[in-house]
């Protein structure tokens, strides 16, 4: 590895694009959103707005969390080599990159045409708080992905704005958001397991430790009722038939991928790879949407 590679590594760890399955995950459900709404499919700028600004918020979300649990990350098993932990970066330098990041996510907003930028920009400002404070919630509430199930709800909500330049109770915007934060509820469940014993012995919460041995059943309802949800939100915006073979590929696999959970000899790279494997999942899903909106 030259020296010019090794001095990006840090950064690239830091905002996870080591990891590219934890930045997919958040660009699924806005593209749900974006051909779900009524004007869909969407054009090409907005596509590619969205995953510019979908790619900035997820990093800065990242060197949050890392800022919040530098002093917890060197004693998990799963994050002590994250650069902070491990001291391949410090403090000014991350914070440093979040605001370029913000920035980053600032401008791509304004990109935005004149009849969606200021309904955007609102909720882009709600969003900031639940995205900075979700580690701190890790201290003291019990079911902390509960907050990033609200985080990853604004990729929904935002996409929505910009392609329709309103928000209304539209049944397929309110059924894809319910699915994104049940879907997200589940699969950072199972991410939280990975943690367990390390985030018992430090003090930290995760909904993995409050349900106990509950948590694998509450993750299969959670991916029951996100199916469910998405059923719905495709009959309301009348998505064509192509969609629905992909909708029982997916409903059939997020219940398989639970199955292993319950296993007595579950191990971190277990819980990784079904974190991984909801991308492909809900990657189904939107191959199903853009399709059946392609062929009508």
């Amino acid at each position: 590895m030259n020296s010019s590679t090794s001095g990006l590594r840090p950064w690239i760890e830091l905002v996870r694009w080591n990891k590219p399955s934890g930045r997919l995950i958040l660009l699924v459900p806005a593209g749900w959103s974006l051909w779900l709404t009524p004007s869909a499919p969407p054009n090409a700028s907005l596509v590619g707005l969205i995953l510019i600004g979908g790619l900035a918020v997820s990093g800065a979300g990242c060197i949050a969390n890392d800022l919040w649990d530098q002093r917890f990350d060197g004693q998990v098993e799963r994050t002590q080599s994250r650069p902070l932990a491990r001291g391949a970066l410090q403090r000014p330098q991350a914070f440093s990159l979040l605001i370029v990041l913000l920035l980053i996510s600032l401008g791509v907003v304004l990109c935005l045409s004149d009849e969606s930028r200021s309904l955007c920009l609102s909720l882009a400002v709600a969003a900031l708080p639940p995205i900075l404070l979700y580690p701190s919630a890790k201290r003291c509430f019990a079911f902390p992905q509960a907050v990033l199930a609200l985080c990853w709800g604004f990729a929904v909500l935002i996409p929505w704005a910009a392609a329709e330049a309103q928000l209304s109770w539209n049944p397929a915007l309110i059924s894809c958001w319910i699915a994104t934060l049940l879907w997200t509820f589940g699969f950072d469940t199972v991410y939280a397991m990975a943690d367990r014993r390390d985030d018992a012995q430090i003090g930290l919460r995760s909904s993995a430790l409050s349900l106990g041995d509950s948590a694998t059943s509450v993750v299969r309802i959670c991916y029951g009722f996100t199916c469910l949800s998405m059923a719905i939100a495709a009959s309301t915006a009348q998505i064509a038939a192509p969609f629905w073979p992909f909708w029982l590929m997916a409903t059939v696999l997020m219940q398989a991928s639970c199955s292993p959970l319950t296993r007595e000899q579950a191990s971190m790279k277990l819980f990784a790879r079904h974190f991984s494997r909801q991308v492909q999942v809900g990657s189904l899903l939107l191959i199903g949407l853009v399709l059946a909106r392609a062929l009508t």
